[in-house]
């Protein structure tokens, strides 16, 4: 039985309706980018052009990983658990919404901004230091290696995130705890980016570490199918099923 692109979509629609009418959300949608942005612009604008040698054995923008790592985690916090404080929970199970595409639309509508909140804010650092940094200071900063990191790793990371704020929504009782609880889960994530930016660890293993994680991931969505034989379902699609 195929996904309903048509139930998806509308499931995608409702919650960012639901997105933009709360303003807990939105405030951290807006306040965590504020935070990795205006910090670093700080010490960028304040470096002279003799930290530019130091500055291109580093990895700093790598700093802001910490966005797709922490803004997803508190979106999807609110998945499950504020459908269930809101009472709507019940009257989707009487829908002929299958699970798979209750979670995909919920997916999807924390994805989507994140990612467009990552990007953006990254594509407005780059463009501040570029227009009032020291010359040789933005040469060093933006590197090709990096904004490739940037790239890649923002829509995996915020992935992880939301894998991990969906599953503790699924079973907790009130939003708030559900919040502090994926954004705790996503800190050591964002915590090994900041710890790469600053040149405490390698990059290469702050991305075997991050790889792991993202394999640990995989086994556990492989090991945790509801029915022998079918492909794997996270274990918020599983506890939605038992609701159902």
């Amino acid at each position: 039985m195929s996904v309903s692109r048509r139930r998806v979509r509308a499931v995608f629609r409702k919650e960012l309706r639901e997105y933009r009418r709360n303003g807990f959300i939105v405030l951290t949608m807006a306040i965590i980018p504020l935070i990795f942005l205006i910090q670093p612009l700080v010490v960028v604008f304040a470096l002279t052009a003799a930290a530019a040698d130091e500055l291109a054995h580093g990895h700093l923008l790598l700093y802001m990983l910490g966005i797709p790592a922490l803004v997803p985690a508190s979106v999807a916090a609110y998945a499950v658990v504020g459908e269930r404080q809101q009472g709507t929970l019940e009257p989707v199970l009487t829908t002929p919404i299958r699970r798979e595409e209750f979670l995909l639309g919920k997916v999807l509508a924390a994805l989507v901004p994140s990612v467009a909140i990552a990007y953006a804010v990254y594509a407005l650092f780059l463009a501040s230091v570029g227009l009032f940094a020291q010359p040789a200071v933005a040469s060093a900063l933006i590197r090709g290696p990096d904004l490739l990191a940037q790239l890649l790793f923002t829509p995996l990371l915020a992935a992880w995130s939301i894998w991990v704020g969906i599953a503790i929504s699924a079973r907790a009782s009130d939003f708030r705890v559900a919040q502090q609880l994926g954004t705790l889960a996503s800190l050591p994530t964002a915590v090994l980016a900041a710890l790469v930016a600053f040149d405490v660890i390698h990059p290469a293993v702050g991305a075997a570490a991050t790889w792991a994680q993202l394999q640990r991931m995989r086994t556990c969505l492989r090991h945790c199918s509801t029915r022998p034989g079918r492909p794997s379902v996270v274990i918020s699609s599983a506890r939605f099923h038992r609701l159902r």
